[in-house]
């Protein structure tokens, strides 16, 4: 089992939810129902807390962290993760708030304290500066990232299909893992 005990706090997770049996989830981490955590990825929930939303998927080889908690910043800086995201392969997840229906592609990375809200798309490859907060509806491209353009309808309905389509693809894995 990838779950990992960390300063007495054990990971929770919801209904259907699959890990695949490289990831590791480490402490504080609570995952809803329909996501999925896949090949080799790691959670590490050790010094805050990490929130993975309703039917968000975290692809192979991501890292997220957290900021432990300080007298300047006594939140410290825990990851929020909204429902049906998208979260592409070897991203690094930093202490940041995801909203609803977003993507985050591949190997892009994302640093504390950054709101990303609802329905953004963020392109492969790309680096947002610690604190910044997005607008929705956005796509936004490069190191740093900056807004590129609005998102097209088909791109809005793409968010949530993506996020849908491996919920799908999760269900066939639970399914195999049973038979």
């Amino acid at each position: 089992m990838p779950f990992f005990t960390c300063l007495d706090t054990v990971p929770v997770r919801g209904a259907g939810v699959f890990l695949h049996p490289t990831c590791q989830i480490i402490g504080d981490v609570r995952l809803a129902d329909d996501s999925s955590v896949w090949c080799n990825t790691v959670l590490r929930g050790d010094v805050n807390s990490i929130e993975i939303g309703r039917g968000s998927n975290v692809q192979d080889l991501t890292m997220g962290h957290v900021s432990h908690k300080t007298p300047e910043h006594p939140d410290g800086s825990p990851i929020i993760v909204g429902d049906y995201v998208t979260v592409g392969h070897s991203v690094i997840l930093h202490g940041c708030t995801i909203g609803n229906e977003c993507l985050i592609g591949m190997g892009s990375i994302i640093m504390d304290d950054v709101v990303i809200p609802d329905r953004v798309m963020i392109a492969a490859g790309s680096m947002i500066a610690p604190g910044k907060t997005l607008e929705s509806g956005m796509l936004y491209m490069g190191r740093p990232a900056k807004a590129v353009r609005k998102l097209t309808d088909a791109e809005i309905a793409y968010l949530k299909y993506s996020a849908e389509f491996y919920i799908e693809l999760k269900d066939i894995y639970l399914k195999a893992a049973k038979a």
